[in-house]
């Protein structure tokens, strides 16, 4: 199971701060403490090796058990609809990791905001080639997530050649301009990770979606329910109703009873193989690169 878990940290298969293989996970991020790189292996076999470079391998060393996901404790859930006591049964073991790194998690969830996830990986892959630095330690594929002063301080026709319109474009400079309180957003008197996860909210560009696409990777948020996605609602809605699609509204009322765990139940779901099935043409992605 925890290469379920650790997938989650990687945002596509060419995320240039996030490598992954059968053994080995290597993962460049920026710490309080400032840059560093984490390197874990054997997972092949359980016996993990890590190991951590640049000034924030302590930091990262110190936080190694939450990025893999043993801090993540499961309570007792009561399934009430038979689907979900299957993908329980099956992946009850899952836990979800908790980076503690929210500028790295927030930056790709603002980018994923009314795009394809094909689409925003993309320019997360390009932000990190441009804006970020060459990550510490001996893997020289590894690159550091965009420096926040640097996007704080980009204009936005930078942006635009990258086919990142506007509102995009202001979101991830407003939360790169509160780069540092994002640094000590656990140490503060919130603890939850629900309210932890809510408390993002507050940066303007940062909606409820964007918040728990964030939340579940860098809280390990189990609650983090992603309303307003345009895929979880009705995969919800066909898993517990068989119905093909369904509305935000609908999904809320269905995962009530698993309130608290909504977004471990969904990630259930997901990792059971639930989707509900397509209709129609696929959305022709346009450029405003050329625009």
């Amino acid at each position: 199971m925890i290469h379920l878990t650790i997938a989650m940290l990687r945002n596509g298969r060419h995320d240039p701060t996030t490598i992954i293989d059968e053994d080995s996970l290597w993962r460049a991020t920026l710490t309080p403490d400032g840059p560093a790189t984490l390197h874990v292996s054997g997972l092949r076999d359980g016996r993990l090796t890590t190991s951590a470079f640049g000034p924030g391998a302590k930091w990262l060393l110190e936080t190694v058990d939450g990025v893999l996901g043993t801090k993540d404790v499961c309570p007792t859930i009561e399934p009430v609809h038979n689907i979900v006591a299957i993908a329980q049964r099956r992946f009850g073991s899952f836990r979800f990791p908790r980076t503690r790194c929210v500028y790295h998690e927030l930056i790709p969830a603002v980018l994923g905001q009314r795009v394809t996830a094909r689409e925003a990986m993309g320019q997360w892959r390009e932000l990190c080639l441009r804006f970020g630095a060459v990550a510490p330690g001996p893997n020289s594929l590894l690159r550091l997530p965009p420096d926040p002063a640097q996007i704080a301080e980009t204009p936005y026709f930078v942006f635009h050649k990258l086919g990142i319109e506007q509102k995009r474009a202001l979101a991830l400079r407003n939360v790169a301009q509160n780069y540092s309180k994002l640094l000590q957003i656990e140490g503060g008197a919130i603890t939850s990770p629900s309210e932890l996860t809510s408390s993002l909210t507050k940066i303007s560009g940062v909606g409820q979606w964007t918040a728990a696409t964030a939340g579940l990777v860098a809280f390990g948020d189990p609650d983090a329910l992603l309303v307003g996605d345009f895929h979880v609602k009705n995969n919800v809605a066909y898993a517990l109703t068989g119905k093909p699609r369904g509305t935000d509204e609908e999904m809320i009322e269905l995962l009530a009873p698993y309130a608290g765990q909504r977004a471990r139940v969904v990630k259930w779901l997901e990792l059971h193989n639930v989707r509900a099935p397509k209709f129609g043409p696929h959305q022709r992605i346009q450029s405003i690169v050329n625009r």
